[in-house]
């Protein structure tokens, strides 16, 4: 039996180093994020809490 690996994307954030698989992915405007404060553009400027990623927007 073969499986075949998730498919993963980058998320959308510029600042963000994140890839997510496709099916855990937050969509915003046919883009892919890690996380709903990624989608959301960090409006209070958190960060996405994801070890080794310092994206705040």
């Amino acid at each position: 039996m073969t499986s075949t690996p998730a498919e993963t994307v980058k998320c959308a954030c510029e600042d963000c180093v994140c890839v997510v698989p496709v099916a855990k992915a937050v969509s915003r405007d046919g883009k892919a994020f890690c996380c709903e404060e990624c989608a959301e553009g960090h409006p209070h400027h958190a960060g996405c809490d994801h070890a080794g990623c310092t994206c705040h927007g």
